[in-house]
């Protein structure tokens, strides 16, 4: 056992979602204050949603433990319950009813609405002494929609200043999607919180790995070196659940080893048991591929350098050329009125008319004109 090479007063990286192990994170810190405001408020419904192993059942635990003593709380581990045993769940962890009523009792027997009402009438019990009341159902995204619609008729215990029952509803991150659907609409709207957990970052798994180990109080000074800890990173993606599987193997094989400081190959001795591998890299581009960005940008310098020599030329050597002369309009004729047409070209116009013969003078009596002479025929003898 590395608890007792490493003088551990318990195992530092224990699965169990103990609070005092608790590291809040930026996110986890967030979800909590979050938690604690709308329960404070009594603004009814409240939803924290995270992925596998990120710590959501630890949370659950380390606000029941922030709630004052005025504060009845109920904490359903088990999902995959009916309505009716739901309620008697409640009733039993609210102090309402004893174990051995539920088992053999007239609760064992009580229909739905019986419950609902004993529920109602504890709830109305608390107005006089202030208190209030949190029901918290862990793994909620196995919860079945008749049991969700039920929890949403829960809901309208209130009064008309306060709601009298603070839900708040635990879940991976596929409960939002059970959330959005058509038929709990109603129960969606409700919703005034909805927090969420994240994966730690680099800087965050260095402090999560020393907080766990500053709570376990080692009698003997264990460090994790700066590339075990990028490894560990690496290898678990900042789940806290998978962090704890890694160190705690790192340990084992550590205390094995007789060192005190975490190495890499430690690290990876661990990933190996656990059967984890580190996320696929990028594969770099291969030379042939590596040309064409460059052909690419030259290209584009080349179209660059050319449209700066075009505007670096004077625009007003473009605004000075001068211009070519416009075409004359054609000549019309305005031969019938509103009619307007093109006279036709030299080349396609009818050879003109001859002259008229110019007047001739007086021929005496008795001579015979000009153009006579030689044409007039001797009279007969």
């Amino acid at each position: 056992m590395y608890e007792e090479y490493y003088g551990f007063v318990q195992p530092p990286f224990t699965l169990t979602p103990d609070p005092r192990f608790l590291y809040r994170s930026e996110s986890h810190d967030e979800a909590i204050t979050q938690l604690l405001q709308a329960i404070r408020r009594k603004e009814g419904f409240i939803v924290l949603t995270g992925d596998i192993g990120t710590g959501k059942t630890t949370i659950c635990r380390a606000l029941l433990e922030q709630l004052d003593t005025a504060t009845f709380t109920s904490l359903i581990l088990n999902p995959f319950l009916s309505v009716e045993e739901l309620l008697r769940e409640v009733l039993l962890d609210f102090g309402v009813v004893s174990r051995d009523a539920v088992r053999s009792g007239r609760i064992a027997t009580a229909s739905k609405h019986e419950l609902i009402s004993t529920l109602h009438d504890f709830l109305l019990s608390l107005m006089p002494i202030k208190g209030s009341a949190v029901l918290i159902i862990d793994e909620a995204q196995h919860l079945s929609p008749q049991v969700l619609e039920q929890i949403r008729i829960i809901s309208n215990l209130e009064t008309n200043e306060a709601k009298l029952l603070q839900i708040v509803l635990v879940g991976q991150l596929n409960l939002l999607g059970v959330l959005a659907d058509a038929e709990l609409r109603q129960l969606d709207q409700r919703i005034s919180i909805r927090a969420a957990l994240k994966p730690l970052t680099r800087e965050e798994v260095e402090a999560y790995i020393a907080h766990r180990l500053w709570v376990a109080r080692g009698s003997t000074a264990v460090q994790f070196e700066p590339g075990a800890l990028d490894l560990a990173h690496r290898f678990t993606g900042g789940v806290p659940r998978i962090i704890n599987l890694l160190c705690d193997r790192a340990l084992m094989a550590g205390s094995a080893a007789r060192v005190n400081r975490i190495t890499e190959g430690l690290i990876e001795e661990a990933a190996r048991n656990l059967g984890l591998k580190l996320p696929d890299e990028p594969k770099p581009e291969t030379h042939t591929r590596s040309r064409r960005p460059f052909a690419a940008v030259a290209a584009l310098v080349l179209i660059l350098a050319a449209a700066a020599v075009l505007l670096s030329a004077q625009p007003a050597s473009w605004i000075d050329a001068p211009l070519p002369a416009l075409p004359r309009p054609p000549q019309l004729w305005r031969g019938a009125p509103g009619v307007a047409k093109a006279l036709p070209s030299n080349d396609f116009m009818p050879p003109p008319l001859p002259s008229p013969p110019a007047p001739r003078a007086a021929t005496p009596p008795g001579e015979v004109p000009d153009d006579q002479v030689g044409s007039r025929r001797p009279p007969d003898a």
